[in-house]
C-alpha cells in the first residue's frame, strides 16, 4: 500500500514522536513532527485506525506536525508508526 506522507526518524535513529504535560497534569497532549507529504492522510489513518471510536482530538500545525489531545497514548502511536514502517 502507497501511502501518501512519511515520517522520517530524527537525527539519533528515533521516531519524532513527543509528549506534553501541561495544566498540571490535567493536559496531555503528543506530537508527532515533522511530516513529509499529505498529512491529512495521516490524521485520517490515525482516527480509523488507532482511534476508531475515542475521545481523542487530532489536530495538524503548520502542516508539518500533529498534535493527538485527550489521552496518554503516546507509546501506542509509536508502535502504530513502526508497524507501518516507519
Amino acid at each position: 500500500m502507497l501511502l501518501l506522507y512519511h515520517v522520517a526518524r530524527n537525527s539519533r535513529g528515533s521516531l519524532p514522536v513527543y509528549s506534553d504535560v501541561r495544566n498540571a497534569g490535567s493536559r496531555y497532549l503528543v506530537y508527532i513532527r515533522n511530516v513529509d507529504g499529505n498529512v491529512a492522510d495521516l490524521v485520517n489513518d490515525l482516527t480509523t485506525t488507532l482511534f476508531p471510536e475515542s475521545s481523542v482530538k487530532i489536530s495538524t500545525v503548520r502542516n508539518r506536525h500533529v498534535v493527538i489531545q485527550g489521552g496518554r497514548c503516546k507509546d501506542s502511536v509509536m508502535e502504530w508508526l513502526a508497524s507501518k514502517g516507519f
